[in-house]
């Protein structure tokens, strides 16, 4: 190799140094943190102390109904936020008129521009006994209960993460050629054929990417549970707050992050493995 050839290496590599060098600061290092401690054992005055054990591991199933209760919900979240956020996404990129479409994508952002917090706060009026189900019993449906259950937990999963899903899939539906759909219709395909063989595998791509941040968010979440479920609806991110700031036991609370971590990784290698591994997928951006 030459060194005029080597020249464009050096630069990459002296560009790439402070992201990398960021990299392992901001991320590996309190994951190497939170490793030690996981091993560790809980102090008298809570804390951590120092030790080498694997208990705190064997006693995951004390916590399992945070992971039940995540692993079950964040993966229904995940899949009603998609199926509410494709159709306005298809409306945006294929039917809309284009003097609209910033504006009504600007709109669907718009959440974004007030305080999650005060956005739950809302869907808690909304959800109690003075909200939808008051206007339920004046319909004859009575005694309906919707916060502070998993069906709250849900409805604040897809109104507080569809600003995350639709612009994947309305990148990937705003690419789509519409010869494609043109010579699908000329071969006499159906207008729903021709959304499930050309329109839905070309934005597959967008749905798993806005599918996989929605779920790896909704997996840490701890305010949404919290406030709409009020406590009685655990994920993961309300047993790290309990084992962290309120019974201190942070070798426990570490051994809970790394299995959390663990399921990410997992999920992760999934989708790389049977979503971006066809061909010409391998492209497609997380952001």
């Amino acid at each position: 190799m030459t060194r005029s050839a080597g020249r464009p290496q050096i630069l990459t590599a002296a560009l790439l140094a402070p992201a990398v060098l960021l990299f392992a600061v901001m991320l590996l290092a309190p994951l190497l943190v939170i490793v030690v401690f996981a091993f560790g054992e809980r102090a008298p005055a809570g804390g951590y102390a120092a030790a080498f054990t694997f208990d705190n591991f064997l006693n995951l199933p004390a916590r399992g109904k945070a992971f039940i209760n995540t692993l079950t919900l964040a993966p229904i979240g995940t899949l009603l936020t998609a199926v509410i956020a494709f159709p306005v996404a298809y409306f945006l990129a294929l039917r809309c008129d284009p003097k609209w479409r910033v504006t009504l994508l600007v709109l669907v952002m718009a959440p974004f521009w007030t305080s999650q917090l005060l956005r739950y706060y809302a869907w808690i009026m909304l959800l109690g006994a003075k909200g939808v189900p008051a206007w339920l019993s004046y319909l004859g449906f009575p005694d309906i209960r919707i916060i502070n259950t998993p069906w709250a937990v849900l409805i604040g999963a897809v109104y507080g993460y569809l600003p995350l899903m639709v612009p994947p899939i309305y990148v990937s539906l705003e690419k789509l050629d519409k010869r494609l759909l043109e010579a699908s219709s000329d071969l006499g395909a159906t207008p729903l054929r021709s959304f499930l063989q050309v329109t839905l595998p070309l934005a597959l791509p967008g749905v798993a990417t806005g599918a996989m941040l929605v779920f790896i968010l909704l997996m840490g979440d701890y305010i949404l549970p919290q406030y709409l479920g009020g406590g009685k609806v655990f994920f993961i991110g309300n047993a790290l707050v309990d084992l962290f700031l309120q019974s201190r036991n942070w070798p426990y609370g570490a051994a809970v992050s790394l299995a959390l971590v663990a399921i990410m990784f997992v999920t992760i290698l999934v989708y790389m493995r049977f979503v971006l591994g066809g061909s010409g997928q391998r492209r497609v951006a997380l952001v």
